[in-house]
C-alpha cells in the first residue's frame, strides 16, 4: 500500500483570490513550489505581477491578474484570460476578504466608552456593508464563476479561508467576526450542495498572525506586547502568534485530492490552541 503523503500538483490549475496579501500570498507560492500553475488574483495589480515574476524566475508557473471579486463580470473576462494562459480551474482558493476601520469600534465594551470616540452606535452602516460584502460575496462570486468548469469536469476543490473569529467574536470587531461566521457556515453549504458533482469544499481558520496591517496593533514602538496582543498571548496556550507558513501544510493536504479525498465541509482551526484554552 502506498501511503499518499508526497503531495504533487504538477498539471493544476489553482486560482487564489486575495493573492496580494501575506497569507494567500503564501499560499500561491507553495502551490506554484508543489507544481501547480497558478493563477493569482488580487486588487492589486502590482503586488500579484511581482509575486508571478519572482516565481517565474525560480522557474515555477504563475500568472498574476487584476480582479475585483465584487465585479462578476469582470471576473468571468478574468477567467477567459487565466484559460488561456493556463487552462480551466482544478483548485479555488478564496482568500480575498478583510476588515475595515469603518465597521469598528474604538473600545472593547461599551461601558469604556469615550466621548468622541467611535461607540457601537457610531458604527458605519456602509462600512459594516462593506466588510460583508467583501468577505462573503467576495467568497461567492468567484466560485460561481471559477466552479462552473468543476462541475462540468466532475471534479475539483475549494478552499475558503475563515477565522477563528467565526467561533468566538473577538471584540471590537463584530462585522468581521460575523462575516467570517458566515463563511464558515458557506463552506458547509457548499460542501453539501456540492457533494455530487466531485467538488469538494472545506475551510481553514487561521488565528492571530502579525501583518503589515495589524502589527501597530499588536506590538509597541520599542517592540514589546500592546495590552491587546498581551491579552491574546495569554490566552494561546502556546504564548504565540501563528505564522503565515503554518497555514500551508493544512492547506496543501485539504486541497490534495488524494490526501483529503474524504474530507468536506471542514473548518480546520489553524490557532496555536487559543479555541482550546478557556483562560484558567
Amino acid at each position: 500500500m502506498n501511503l499518499p503523503i508526497n503531495i504533487d500538483y504538477t498539471g493544476k490549475v489553482v486560482i487564489v483570490t486575495g493573492a496580494g496579501g501575506l497569507i494567500c500570498g503564501a499560499m500561491a507560492k507553495a502551490f506554484a513550489q508543489s507544481g501547480a500553475k497558478v493563477a493569482a488574483l488580487d486588487l492589486n495589480e502590482e503586488a500579484v505581477k511581482k509575486l508571478a515574476d519572482e516565481l517565474k524566475a525560480e522557474g515555477y508557473i504563475c500568472e498574476g491578474y487584476k480582479a475585483n471579486v465584487l465585479e462578476a463580470e469582470a471576473l468571468e473576462e478574468v477567467y477567459k484570460a487565466i484559460k488561456a494562459d493556463l487552462g480551466e480551474c482544478d483548485i479555488l482558493v478564496n482568500g480575498a476578504g478583510g476588515n475595515n476601520p469603518r465597521a469598528t469600534t474604538d473600545n472593547e465594551y461599551q461601558h469604556e466608552a469615550k466621548a468622541g470616540g467611535k461607540s457601537f452606535f457610531d458604527l458605519d452602516s456602509s462600512g459594516v456593508d462593506f466588510v460583508f460584502k467583501l468577505n462573503f460575496q467576495g467568497t461567492l462570486i468567484p466560485t460561481q464563476v471559477f466552479a462552473k468548469d468543476m462541475v462540468k469536469n466532475n471534479k475539483g476543490c475549494i478552499l475558503n479561508i475563515s477565522s477563528m473569529n467565526a467561533y468566538t467574536p473577538l471584540t471590537k470587531i463584530p462585522a468581521y467576526s460575523a462575516a467570517k461566521a458566515g463563511i464558515s457556515n458557506f463552506t458547509q453549504w457548499l460542501a453539501t450542495h456540492f457533494a455530487g458533482t466531485g467538488i469538494r469544499c472545506n475551510a481553514i481558520a487561521p488565528g492571530f498572525l502579525v501583518s503589515a496591517q495589524n502589527r501597530a496593533l499588536l506590538f509597541n514602538e520599542d517592540g514589546t506586547p500592546t495590552a491587546r496582543s498581551a491579552k491574546i498571548l495569554n490566552g494561546t496556550p502556546m504564548n504565540r502568534f501563528v505564522d503565515a507558513d503554518e497555514l500551508l501544510g493544512a492547506t496543501l493536504f485539504l486541497c490534495d485530492e488524494r490526501s483529503a479525498s474524504a474530507i468536506t465541509g471542514v473548518v480546520l482551526p489553524i490557532d496555536c490552541g487559543f479555541a482550546a484554552y478557556s483562560g484558567v
